[in-house]
């Protein structure tokens, strides 16, 4: 049980998970570190197809991720993707590539 704004809730607070780091690499997937110390890889090609992510279809921008507040953003924030988004549709590295 834990409280918020006075608020009580049931169970165990559950930390809010970020990003801690982030590399792009080929066919637009992107290794990232997550705030948990887990290492995982996103493939962002499905993503491509939305409207709010087709500019990261230039190699060049997508290559320009970085980290803004524990979030993964492009071209100065006007791209962002939650990092529970993330790391629900990630995998984990394999211990083998984590090198």
């Amino acid at each position: 049980m834990y409280t918020v704004d006075g608020i009580v809730y049931a169970g165990e607070k559950i930390p809010e998970i970020k990003i801690s780091g982030v590399r792009p690499l080929g066919e637009y997937k992107l290794w990232l570190r997550f705030s948990t110390g887990e290492a995982r890889i996103f493939d962002f090609s499905p993503l491509l197809k939305e409207p709010a992510f087709t500019p990261l279809e230039d190699p060049e921008v997508f290559n320009g991720v970085y980290i803004d507040y524990g979030m993964t953003v492009w071209k100065d924030g006007e791209i962002d993707i939650a990092p529970a988004y993330l790391y629900n549709h990630s995998v984990a590295v394999e211990t083998s590539m984590a090198g």
